[in-house]
């Protein structure tokens, strides 16, 4: 970052901008009002008013390359980051022409143009973003700094505590700014929190703190060049508390029962438009003549926007799923003739499809919880720290949305983050950034914003492990538009599934089965990056399609041989991607041999086989000889005994029965 003169010159020309910067927001935030009550603006509205000095005396500070994270109340934040202002209430109408295409509205403005990364409706959500936007700075050695704004409503998240740590564990250039306006909706803050002091909070990770009074635009000025310059030559986080007040209703849906009209008539009266004015007028700076001129000015920017908004046109039906993956995808990677072989295992064929990344590739990354000094929690990246460093073999705390959110936000400044959750129950912890963040961002942003990492993760029962250890979740996520979900079986999709998935513009998640790392196998030396949009026919067959993936591969497989000595044909399918399903290769075994049993590790209630059952229903029913059969978990938390977790989960002799059953079934 290039900073600009440390000290605030208090001159006609910058006091005049400073006052039409506040006066720009706060009228534009009127007319939104106003179109709110005539419901050409809908959803939830949440207005800026009282807490302009804030982005005003702070945001025009940072440079073109500086990254700005919102909250949901962002308009004051994007008019002072230079998003134009028709574009802005272009998406707040819904139009075409709003700056996120009318995908996003109020809550979730975006441009990449102004590095600006947009709302976030959740609140806190957008602290592990910010985290990861600047480490991506860090590790491309970029000077910028990312500006994370959020309301003191955010400290009770644990995203806020997970992000501060980060960001001062790994010394990163993020500039928190909290805007404390006493109300977490309709909460008070001396009702929410033990201790109220916010300041205090970020000192405990030992970041530089500070509070202001964020009604007087230029102590907030005045605290944010320190700031900064602090960042600058520390390359270290800070913190501002600007203790604000918004003087009108956390939404347009807000009653205000919490409080009354005296508190926020006694504000209003501190409120920094007026403060400001007040004193360039007492101290002889700015007359109320220059004060309108401001108001002609700021109100016809104003009826532009309002006519831009108005004239825009609605995005056509028929490009509803647009942008909910990348628009140019890789083309399927070519397949190299397969050279002599070794015998490995499934660990480290995933151990080999990360060294072969990170040497390809300088803008991939490992991070979880205990990849680098421990060696993984099933020991794949064993030895992967003495050979890459700590900067790229990084082990994080515990906090599974921090780290998560932050790899996110990495991969969206243009890193390859590979990020490991230890067990898929642990990604549960992280789902608020897997969901409303890694999957939803490029349809919000108008594909401005696409978020290129991948989240690997140990899925699956049959290690004694108890129901909290012994998930199989990977249909749950199969259901999120957004992601791309993998389940490799095979040492070749263990290993090239990796390469292909950090190639992709879109997150990846890929579900690695406990019981398969030990597993043994041979493998081309020169096995490369395979297709992982297909699936494959691991066994030809006549009389029925058996339908798997992941962990119940090897278990179908065996099941089909055995089937093979009773006379059955059975065509084994190893779905390898279930988000999305290749219900063509699918569909094509079963018009070949009129039945179909699905072999799935998940429940059976909402899971993924009822979901692959229901498309064969609708586009293959005629080809259908036998009703659909299915073979799944027990409806049970997967309990500790081994008995009795062999016998809720898919087992061979199950699969073999429920296939019997299906032949003798009629039409």
């Amino acid at each position: 970052m290039t900073l600009q003169n440390q000290k605030t010159r208090l001159d006609h020309v910058h006091v005049r901008a400073l006052l039409k910067g506040m006066i720009r927001i706060r009228r534009f935030e009127d007319k939104c009002a106003e179109m709110y009550t005539q419901q050409k603006i809908r959803g939830f509205l949440h207005l800026y008013d009282g807490e302009e000095a804030i982005a005003v005396g702070i945001i025009p500070l940072l440079t073109a390359q500086d990254r700005v994270v919102g909250t949901y109340r962002e308009h004051g934040h994007a008019l002072a980051r230079g998003v134009p202002m028709g574009a802005v209430l272009a998406e707040m109408y819904g139009k075409a022409q709003g700056c996120s295409g009318g995908r996003g509205g109020s809550m979730h403005l975006f441009s990449r143009d102004h590095q600006f990364y947009g709302g976030n409706a959740i609140v806190g959500g957008g602290l592990p973003m910010a985290v990861g936007l600047a480490l991506a700075d860090r590790m491309q050695k970029s000077d910028a700094v990312t500006s994370c704004f959020f309301g003191e409503g955010a400290v009770a998240e644990g995203e806020f505590h997970e992000s501060f740590n980060l960001a001062a564990l790994w010394k990163l250039p993020v500039l928190f700014v909290c805007e404390n306006n006493g109300y977490a909706m309709g909460s008070a803050l001396e009702l929410t929190e033990a201790q109220t002091d916010i300041t205090a909070k970020a000192r405990c990770y030992d970041i530089e703190s500070e509070a202001v009074d964020g009604m007087d635009v230029v102590a907030v000025e005045v605290a944010a060049r320190r700031a900064l310059k602090y960042i600058a030559e520390t390359g270290k986080p800070y913190f501002l508390e600007c203790k604000t007040y918004r003087l009108r209703a956390h939404s347009m849906f807000d009653a205000q029962l919490y409080r009354s009209k005296k508190e926020i008539e006694e504000w209003r009266q501190k409120g920094p438009i007026l403060r400001f004015q007040t004193w360039l007028n007492d101290s002889g700076l700015l007359h109320s003549d220059e004060v309108s001129k401001i108001a002609v000015e700021v109100d016809d920017e104003i009826a532009a926007a309002v006519a831009f908004a108005e004239t825009g046109t609605d995005e056509p039906e028929e490009t509803l799923t647009q942008f909910v993956m990348a628009p140019d995808r890789p083309a399927p990677p070519k397949q190299s003739a397969p050279g002599p072989t070794i015998e490995t295992t499934y660990r480290d064929a995933v151990k080999a499809g990360i060294i072969d990344a990170m040497v390809r590739d300088p803008r991939v990354f490992l991070m979880g919880e205990d990849v680098g000094h421990y060696g993984g929690c099933y020991a794949v990246s064993k030895g992967l720290l003495e050979e890459f460093g700590p900067d790229r073999i990084r082990d994080t705390p515990l906090s599974e949305s921090g780290f998560t959110g932050a790899g996110i936000g990495a991969a969206i400044a243009g890193m390859r983050p590979i990020i490991e959750v230890m067990t898929v129950n642990f990604s549960l912890l992280a789902l608020d950034q897997i969901l409303n963040t890694a999957a939803t961002l490029r349809h919000m942003s108008n594909n401005q914003f696409g978020v290129p990492v991948v989240i690997r993760m140990a899925t699956g029962a049959g290690k004694q492990l108890a129901a909290q250890h012994s998930h199989s979740l990977e249909g749950w996520y199969a259901h999120i538009p957004g992601l791309r979900v993998l389940a490799p079986a095979t040492m070749e999709d263990a290993r090239g599934m990796l390469w292909t998935a950090l190639e992709d513009p879109d997150p990846v998640l890929i579900f690695e089965n406990v019981m398969l790392y030990n597993r043994k196998g041979d493998i081309a030396e020169n096995a490369g990056p395979v297709d992982i949009d297909r699936a494959v026919v691991r066994r030809e067959g006549s009389d029925m399609s058996l339908i798997t993936y992941g962990g119940s591969l090897f278990k179908t497989l065996e099941a089909a041989d055995a089937l093979a000595k009773d006379g059955i044909s059975a065509e084994v399918i190893d779905l390898r991607s279930l988000r999305p399903l290749d219900m063509e290769t699918i569909a094509g075994s079963v018009a070949k041999t009129h039945r179909a049993l699905i072999v799935d590790e998940g429940w059976r209630s909402g899971g993924l086989s009822a979901e692959i059952g229901m498309r064969l229903a609708e586009d293959s029913f005629f080809e259908l000889d036998a009703p659909l059969t299915r073979v799944c978990s027990e409806e049970v938390p997967i309990p500790y005994a081994q008995h009795l977790e062999q016998a809720s989960i898919p087992q061979a002799h199950k699969i073999i029965a429920a296939a019997k059953t299906l032949m003798e079934a009629k039409p």
